[in-house]
């Protein structure tokens, strides 16, 4: 009985989902060597260019630590660019490159592949559902989180 109600449990249950969701987007994104975190940084910075790290961890619910890793690693690559900002010089901007915009472009196939494969055992009412229970408890739990979340643009509907 105690192994089947661990099974059952939302938080065994969401970090398998977690699981199987990483591993088709980095799957979908192989050739692109793209993972999961660095097309959310993408994205986000593509969206509101020149970003500070801070508020781009925010944007990701990253903590400072696993923002910076990502963003090194997206800078390394050429994706991004990194510069002191210009209303604040304890604050790094980050910018895409457009090697960056050219492969968050070139990715989208690939996401929406991902996107796809993961809620294919769900028909279109229950992704909605889905969808609508994830964020109901997030909303709902936010505080506990070890990350802050700030959205830059709270999303009107989902895929």
């Amino acid at each position: 009985m105690p192994l089947i109600e661990m099974y059952e449990r939302p938080g065994f249950l969401l970090r398998r989902a977690h699981q199987i969701s990483a591993a088709i987007f980095e799957s979908s994104c192989a050739e692109l060597s793209l993972t999961q975190a660095q097309y959310g940084a993408l994205t986000v910075v593509s969206s509101e260019p020149g970003i500070d790290q801070t508020r781009l961890a925010k944007a990701l619910a990253f903590d400072k630590v696993t923002v910076l890793r990502v963003v090194r690693g997206l800078e390394e690559r050429g994706l991004i660019a990194r510069e002191v900002s210009t209303t604040s010089r304890r604050h790094m901007a980050v910018r895409l490159t457009p090697a960056g915009g050219r492969l968050l472009k070139k990715s989208e196939v690939s996401v929406h592949e991902a996107y796809n494969r993961l809620m294919a055992p769900l028909n279109a009412t229950q992704r909605e559902q889905f969808i609508a229970l994830l964020q109901q408890l997030t909303d709902g739990l936010g505080e506990e989180a070890r990350a802050a979340f700030v959205p830059l643009a709270r999303p009107t509907s989902g895929r």
